[in-house]
């Protein structure tokens, strides 16, 4: 039974089927009875964002063939455009255009957010385009238009978004932010030698 709602969008019958199949059905109706999946942005956490680096885009062509590509950037590259919509600059890469051609066909796409420092993800059901029109962007984006290394943007409308849960996600820390806290280690243990 369909309910309507941001759910369905992930909770097709047949999963639905298949999640009273293995006893998890009931669990999921109650979620979906409290109003589901969020659908628009305005309770999106906004300090997740700020330390994402990592997320994958999932998209497809017209024959249904998915496809998975990494996006990556600095912490807060992702960015909230208003109550529906995220933005993230599309970095010149290694010039396949697969994304960018499935979502010319198909504008259906899934954004998995991973912050794996916190052992946090999101995940985001939606429609998603690519704009060439950097500069219409770059102030939400807090980049620089003329950045040629930003080849275009990401246009992503959320229809809905739910934090996916802690299991199984590895920690790992950032190399950097390992590397800075190695030197104040040394650093101490120097002054505390000497």
């Amino acid at each position: 039974v369909m309910t309507d709602g941001p759910c369905d969008i992930a909770f097709t019958p047949t999963i639905r089927a298949e999640q009273e199949r293995r006893g998890s059905r009931a669990r999921y109706a109650r979620v979906e009875a409290q109003g589901g999946f969020r659908s628009d942005l305005s309770e999106f956490p906004h300090g997740f964002l700020a330390r994402v680096d990592t997320a994958f885009l999932g998209t497809a062509n017209l024959d249904g063939q998915p496809y998975v590509q990494h996006r990556g950037g600095p912490p807060g590259f992702i960015r909230i455009a208003d109550d529906h919509h995220l933005v993230l600059a599309d970095f010149r890469g290694n010039r396949q255009y697969i994304s960018t051609g499935n979502l010319t066909d198909n504008p259906k796409a899934f954004l998995f957010l991973m912050d794996y420092e916190n052992r946090h993800r999101i995940k985001l059901w939606g429609r998603a385009r690519m704009s060439a029109d950097i500069a219409s962007y770059a102030g939400v984006l807090g980049i620089d238009p003329a950045d040629r290394s930003v080849e275009q943007v990401l246009v992503f409308e959320v229809e809905a978004w739910d934090v996916n849960c802690q299991a199984h996600i590895p920690q790992k820390v950032d190399a950097a932010a390992a590397a800075r806290g190695m030197l104040s280690l040394r650093a101490r243990l120097e002054a505390v030698e000497a």
